[in-house]
């Protein structure tokens, strides 16, 4: 498999695989594929998976993709403005934040996790519910805004603002603190915790939540307006 990532911030994944391998995405991320490359809507994992992957923010089908006569090329955008990423699963298992992921290759099994600890799932931002990618291969994640890679060395420590944290190893120990003094909570506009990531791994960091990009484009959405009573005087219209 080879793949390319074009665009600044509405970015595609173009992807070139043969006959003998084939690969899966959440409905509806195809954007383009070539003529000799079939698609099949499939619940992967059975019903069971088809539910884990609705509570993760997906779809309940996936859908497959295979090539016949030669390789076949596929494209798939994220829906929102940002940046797609492929991690590596074959080196190591990794934890993302609900309805991140876009792609992957069939080797890449998408599980259902949740947060080890109760106030990183109420306060940290990423929720309750995450999203696990174990087996081989590779993998392709989305999220808004620019991501920025860290690779923290053991016992290292990155505070995040809640919701900005878009991946992680799961060697990272991911939990909450307290932002600081209630006036800086307050004041500073971060609110009352932030996210701890704490090494060894790799972590994904997102400059735009998708949270912060709706609380943006609120004000400009177009509001619904009362429509002025009118009295019908029994003539025709």
């Amino acid at each position: 498999m080879r793949y390319t990532i074009t665009g600044d911030n509405l970015q595609f994944v173009n992807i070139e695989f043969s006959p003998e391998e084939s690969m899966y995405s959440e409905a509806g991320a195809m954007v383009y594929m070539t003529g000799n490359v079939s698609m099949h809507a499939k619940a992967r994992g059975g019903i069971g998976g088809g539910l884990k992957r609705m509570i993760t923010g997906e779809s309940f089908f996936i859908t497959n993709y295979t090539a016949s006569g030669g390789n076949g090329v596929v494209g798939c955008g994220g829906h929102l403005p940002g940046k797609i990423m492929a991690i590596d699963v074959g080196e190591s298992t990794w934890l993302a934040q609900r309805d991140s992921f876009l792609v992957a290759e069939s080797t890449v099994n998408m599980e259902l996790a949740f947060q080890r600890k109760m106030g990183s799932a109420f306060f940290g931002g990423e929720g309750f519910v995450l999203q696990k990618f174990t087996g081989e291969g590779l993998c392709f994640i989305h999220a808004a805004g620019d991501f920025t890679v860290i690779d923290l060395k053991p016992g290292q420590q990155y505070k995040i603002s809640t919701s900005h944290a878009v991946a992680w190893e799961d060697t990272v120990n991911y939990d909450i603190q307290s932002s600081g003094s209630l006036k800086t909570a307050l004041f500073s506009g971060e609110g009352l915790f932030v996210t701890t990531l704490t090494g060894p791994g790799k972590i994904v960091i997102q400059s735009l939540s998708l949270q912060d990009l709706a609380g943006a484009l609120h004000p400009f959405m177009p509001k619904p307006s009362r429509s002025s009573p009118t009295i019908s005087l029994g003539g025709r219209n």
